[in-house]
């Protein structure tokens, strides 16, 4: 009797033995709680690297050809230096060959953005091209009845006669705005990129546009110019609403109905101009946008100012 239950004794002893050394290889197998944190920062570095590596916007270096010409003679106003830059007009020139000899193949691998950038950058530089060679304006006395001595206006054939080359091909401004700006984009906001050389026009911008950041860019220009009271302005007393006259459906104003058309508010106005005021709510005070909303006004249009931006 005692010899069967001194086996017993042995065999449950075995038993728990066995048991324990189980149980501390399972728990040896499983990570501690430092390992847990390890792997999970490793695994949230992965992903977040990965994440920035998919949305980081790649700057293109062309652009910069134009950077250090506007850093120089456009202020933080938009105001151009004509007079200094008609003696620096060796620069200018450099500048348009480059976009004369810039390579299509290039142009087309680009993302959409940047051939925006291309076309405004391109179009700025060859208007202070224009202008610097027409400085100090000249005009005739009868033209001076319909518009100031330093009008841009007595340039003649400023759009569509001067003529330039970019990527091999002849261009004028006029060609540009409406094959690209009006065309093919379909982005009323470069509207507000290009500065017309005049008082009225959106402010020239001191440094190029880029792909990587021309969203930023457009809002920030056509913030800036409604702030201008030749672009909008709100007259509470006489409640109406002034315009830019670029705003005008036979102007501009067509061009924004694609994008910003609305049925939902400003029914009182035709399509184009609903368009238009759909627009500019998004870079006017809340105060404004309420009274353009719900209020009962009529529009008008600024008359557009040609005075050269100097």
């Amino acid at each position: 009797m005692n010899k069967c239950l001194a086996i017993f004794v042995i065999l449950i002893s075995a038993l728990i033995f066995i048991t324990g050394c189980a149980a501390e290889k399972t728990q040896s197998d499983r990570p501690t709680e430092t390992e847990t944190a390890a792997v999970e920062i490793s695994a949230t570095e992965k992903v977040t690297t990965e994440i920035v590596d998919t949305q980081s916007p790649c700057k293109i270096s062309f652009h910069d050809n134009c950077a250090a010409i506007l850093n120089e003679f456009v202020n933080d106003e938009g105001i151009v230096n004509y007079k200094e830059l008609k003696r620096n007009k060796s620069e200018l020139k450099d500048i348009l060959d480059k976009f004369a000899e810039f390579s299509t193949e290039k142009y087309n691998s680009w993302p959409k953005e940047d051939k925006m950038a291309f076309w405004l950058n391109a179009y700025n530089i060859q208007l202070m091209k224009i202008i610097i060679d027409n400085y100090p304006i000249e005009s005739l006395r009868i033209h001076r009845l319909f518009w100031p001595p330093n009008s841009i206006r007595h340039i003649s054939g400023i759009w569509d006669e001067h003529k330039f080359i970019v990527m091999d091909e002849e261009f004028t401004l006029a060609e540009i705005e409406r094959r690209f700006f009006c065309g093919e984009f379909d982005e009323p906001r470069l509207f507000f990129a290009i500065s017309r050389a005049s008082i009225s026009g959106p402010p020239m911008r001191n440094e190029p546009y880029y792909g990587y950041k021309l969203y930023e860019q457009l809002d920030d220009q056509a913030r800036k110019s409604l702030s201008n009271p030749l672009a909008f302005r709100i007259d509470r007393e006489k409640q109406k609403v002034y315009l830019s006259a670029i705003f005008q459906p036979n102007w501009l104003g067509k061009f924004f109905v694609n994008k910003y058309g609305t049925n939902k508010k400003f029914k009182a106005q035709q399509p184009a101009i609903r368009a238009v005021l759909n627009f500019i709510s998004n870079y006017i005070d809340k105060q404004d946008v309420s009274f353009i909303e719900v209020e009962n006004y009529t529009i008008g249009y600024t008359k557009y100012n040609w005075v050269l931006n100097e």
